[in-house]
């Protein structure tokens, strides 16, 4: 494991802990400038500010977050995640899981690139009452 492996860990890890925290500041805190962020849900890409909003949302939505079964693999560039955000849904109390796997490219330390891959039925469990 080389210096730039060990960082691109240690960036990964504070970005998703930061996320189960609710720390949305320090999750942006990871992206470079101008980042995409990309949903295969809906094939979008979205923006850094975008995708602060929604997590704040979900911060507000889902309680006990944790990312389960975290499996992190470092590549030259960047690093893949598989893992299971798991947490509380605030309306009724429901444990929800959201099985995922998100692929990032890091250039000096932050992300510049995201894809996150979601089975579609477990997005539409956890994110009921999004709207509420």
């Amino acid at each position: 494991m080389t210096q730039d492996d060990d960082a691109i860990r240690a960036m990964a890890k504070r970005f998703f802990d930061a996320i189960e925290q609710g720390d949305i500041a320090t999750m942006g805190a990871c992206f470079a400038l101008g980042a995409e962020i990309w949903h295969n849900t809906d094939e979008l890409t979205v923006t850094v500010e975008q995708t602060k909003a929604t997590l704040a949302g979900m911060v507000e939505r889902i309680r006990e977050r944790s990312y389960a079964e975290r499996r992190l693999q470092v590549f030259p560039g960047g690093f893949v995640q598989q893992h299971a955000l798991e947490g509380v849904r605030v309306h009724d109390g429901e444990k929800v899981r959201l099985p995922c796997c998100i692929v990032c490219q890091v250039n000096g330390n932050l992300i510049t690139r995201l894809d996150e891959y979601f089975d579609s039925a477990h997005v539409a469990t956890f994110r009921k009452f999004a709207s509420a």
